[in-house]
């Protein structure tokens, strides 16, 4: 037997290599199934109907025993063949049933026959909890909390994840006399010192250099945020300005990656004089802000210092997810003194309504948002704290553990490759701290009491507010397979608002669903037939016409209509008071969490 059939575990061609075999799958079975069989007692011992697990329990037998006696089928016939030709490789490929999960992909788990076995096994595991956890006798949200348990269990579990069960790794550590797991171990202590997974070569990439390169400048700040005004591209703007209100849990150049996919560089090319908010990165000052600081000394601030840079009364606005609630939060306080200063309001991926936010529902609960408020809020008993950014953000990874977290541990420290240098990850991995106060509120009032949507519910700096009293017109934008902020979520926001609105459909997720430039013609999105908006998303989308390409020339069309007429663009930035600081980024969004 060669080296490298010796090492996929391939029999030989004799009844003791056969019998080796047997004895290697038997051990890496009960390997494999230990961890499954404490997680198959666990779930049963969860009130499963007995009915229920007895069906199971025969299913299961039935599909592993044939599992087992097909496995051992195919290595009889390959140990009992004495052609010279037939060696162990060519008959394991031709008899072996090819593995489609992709994180079986490579050759060698359908070459190797103890590999294939055990990724079998491992599916066949995978598949029974998650049928189990479909049948413990629950409310929904528990069950559900049950079935993101198992489901993160068993992403944990893939043998594609151990060195001693991934052929594809041992393969390349015989390839390389063991290069690849000294690289390996080189990039793993590397991430224990950053204290993270590394995603992207974060060397790549620094802030201002070649991520965040629209040219402008830094023309207000405070505390909070610092407010970005772009450098026109065209000789007219219009007379209204936008300003967009970007997420506070990540950095703003989200919206601003590389020229080719920023959506700051297309409005700034569309004719509009833009303004950004770039959020401080909260430090051990910051502990004690609070939701009605990043309101009244954040948005409520930007609001007023663009209208008095730009000199109108309005002026047009954009929110991206949590931005876009606190811009509506903003909108809506202002309307309870009697202001309209938004001429429309685009909100894109925002949660209004928080009746049911798919994933995320599963960590919001009174015990889990009292843990919060006890240890972080601001009647923490040692005081008010920070909610570290690395703790989002590997929260939202473990989101989609399989493309965020083990396909990098593979890739990383089992085959010895670093990962490739990619703008978007290389943001994911930016993290930004949250104050307590601020992020404990948001949990109250948002996810767990749902009070923004009702009207008068809710004081936000001293006023009560009603979403529905803002008079602007709204762009609502949804992704169709996005898991921060499901599309219906997104469309329910249709029934908050009192006037003119308009919704629009994208493919793909929260963040590919949103920065698609049009250059790109990839995606598409829905239109809806007239103004009609009924309550049921569905009943909406049954009557919406799919277009091909990006949605920003649909938003680009609908804002020029609210921008007001066109007139020669500034020569320099900011005016009336507020003069330029430091050129764009701005220190603020240069501060790590």
């Amino acid at each position: 037997m060669s080296a490298n059939n010796a090492a996929a575990g391939f029999p030989g061609t004799s009844v003791h290599g056969f019998e080796h075999w047997a004895q290697q799958a038997q051990q890496a079975a009960s390997s494999l199934s230990h961890g499954f069989g404490d997680a198959f007692k666990h779930l049963q011992a969860m009130q499963i109907p007995p009915d229920a697990w007895s069906r199971l329990q025969s299913e299961y037998i039935s599909q592993a025993s044939a599992l087992w006696n097909a496995a051992l089928g195919e290595s009889q016939v390959a140990t009992s063949s004495t052609a010279p030709a037939a060696t162990a490789a060519a008959p394991a490929t031709a008899m072996t049933t090819p593995l489609k999960d992709r994180r079986f992909a490579d050759a060698s788990w359908n070459e190797n026959r103890l590999a294939h076995f055990t990724a079998q096994l491992y599916l066949l595991n995978a598949k029974t909890l998650q049928r189990m956890a479909d049948q413990v006798q629950a409310d929904d949200k528990t069950r559900a909390r049950v079935r993101f348990a198992v489901q993160q269990f068993v992403d944990a579990s893939s043998p594609s994840n151990f060195l001693a069960l991934n052929p594809e790794a041992q393969q390349r550590a015989l390839n390389t006399q063991g290069e690849s797991l000294a690289r390996g171990l080189q990039l793993l202590m590397a991430d224990v010192r950053r204290g993270h997974v590394s995603q992207t070569d974060e060397s790549a990439f620094e802030v201002g250099r070649n991520v965040a390169t629209t040219e402008g400048h830094v023309v207000f700040e405070n505390a909070f945020f610092q407010l970005l005004e772009y450098k026109p591209l065209t000789a007219k703007v219009h007379a209204r300005p936008l300003l967009m209100v970007p997420p506070c849990i990540n950095k703003y150049y989200i919206l601003d990656l590389q020229p080719e996919n920023s959506l700051i560089r297309y409005a700034v090319a569309q004719g509009h004089r833009t303004f950004v908010v770039s959020w401080r990165n909260p430090d051990a000052d910051c502990v004690h802000w609070t939701w009605d600081d990043y309101i009244g000394q954040a948005a409520i601030k930007a609001i007023e210092v663009t209208r008095e840079i730009a000199g109108t009364d309005t002026i047009n606005t954009l929110g991206f997810c949590v931005g876009g609630t606190i811009l509506a939060t903003a909108l809506a306080v202002l309307a309870a003194r009697g202001e309209q200063p938004a001429e429309s309001v685009t909100l894109l991926t925002t949660l209004i309504d928080f009746s049911s936010n798919g994933i995320l529902d599963l960590f919001i609960d009174e015990p889990a948002v009292q843990l919060r408020e006890m240890t972080l809020g601001d009647q923490a008993v040692s005081g008010p704290g920070l909610l570290k950014g690395q703790e989002l953000a590997t929260t939202f990874s473990f989101l989609r553990p399989n493309d965020l977290v083990w396909n990098y541990v593979v890739g990383n420290y089992l085959k010895g490759d670093a990962p490739p240098a990619f703008d978007l990850l290389y943001w994911n991995g930016d993290a930004t701290n949250l104050p307590g106060p601020m992020y404990c509120w948001y949990l109250r009032h948002t996810y767990l009491q749902n009070e923004l949507r009702i009207p008068g519910q809710l004081t936000v700096c001293g006023e009560r507010i009603d979403l529905g009293a803002i008079q602007a017109p709204v762009y609502i934008y949804g992704s169709r397979e996005d898991h921060i902020v499901p599309w219906d979520a997104a469309y329910r926001s249709t029934q908050v608002f009192k006037g003119r609105k308009r919704f629009v459909l994208g493919a793909s997720g929260h963040i590919a669903g949103v920065i698609n430039p049009p250059e790109k013609k990839k995606r598409s999105h829905w239109i809806g037939k007239g103004a009609a908006l009924p309550a049921d998303n569905q009943q909406w989308l049954q009557s919406a016409t799919e277009h091909p390409g990006s949605w920003w020339t649909d938003w680009s069309q609908w804002l020029a209509g609210h921008a007001g007429p066109q007139k020669a663009a500034p020569r320099k930035p900011g005016g009336r008071g507020h003069e330029a600081i430091e050129p764009a980024p701005g220190r603020y969004v240069k501060q790590r969490a």
